[in-house]
């Protein structure tokens, strides 16, 4: 009974030290960057600026949409922006064609927020998209979810379950706020039907 005990402790170490490993990779190595849509749009933690154009390259990124810092507004005439937003612009802008877009949101996005993101997003030259947060564990996945159900009409139920890492801690489990957020959201054309009963 103990060699079954021992050799399941073994087994259970492994696992987590597995786990953790993988974390510490997609976090601090690979900035969580993943496929939203292939080809089309990608998610992810904040790419520091040496290593951003590089990204950019690989994955023929048109467009890098930045979801920290909300409130900041206009990069250029806002002068208490903070130097991670104009330093990442830079790094976007040294690759030719690439394009910078300061849409800054909470957690929850409003609507202005969404209509900025949907004004990137609808113009089809600026694809593919790198929509990004700090961690690329809340706002990236939640702007791939409403990405997933206005562009490409996916049901709410199935965008949340993407945008889901982990069952149970997961920021959209249908009791937390993002969980609520994608069950609930409609779209621009649901809405414009709902308007037109």
């Amino acid at each position: 009974m103990q060699q079954i005990m021992k050799k399941i402790l073994i087994v259970l170490g492994v696992v987590a030290l597995i786990g953790i490993g993988k974390y510490v990779y997609d976090v601090n190595i690979d900035h969580n960057f993943e496929p939203i849509s292939e080809g089309k749009v990608y998610k992810s933690g904040t790419i520091p600026p040496d290593e951003l154009p590089e990204y950019i390259k690989k994955y023929k990124i048109k467009s890098v949409v930045d979801l920290r810092r909300p409130g900041t507004g206009d990069l250029v005439n806002n002068p208490e922006v903070n130097p991670e937003l104009v330093a990442e612009k830079a790094a976007v802008e040294s690759v030719p064609g690439a394009k910078y877009f300061d849409v800054g949101s909470e957690q929850i996005p409003d609507q202005a927020t969404l209509d900025k993101f949907y004004a990137v997003m609808d113009n089809p030259d600026n694809y593919p998209v790198l929509v990004h947060c700090y961690h690329g564990e809340g706002r990236a996945p939640l702007f791939g979810a409403i990405y997933k159900m206005e562009y490409e009409k996916i049901p709410n139920e199935q965008a949340r379950e993407e945008a889901r890492w982990f069952v149970g801690l997961s920021p959209f489990a249908a009791s937390k706020k993002k969980g609520q957020f994608v069950l609930n959201y409609k779209t621009r054309e649901q809405k414009a039907a709902e308007k037109n009963k």
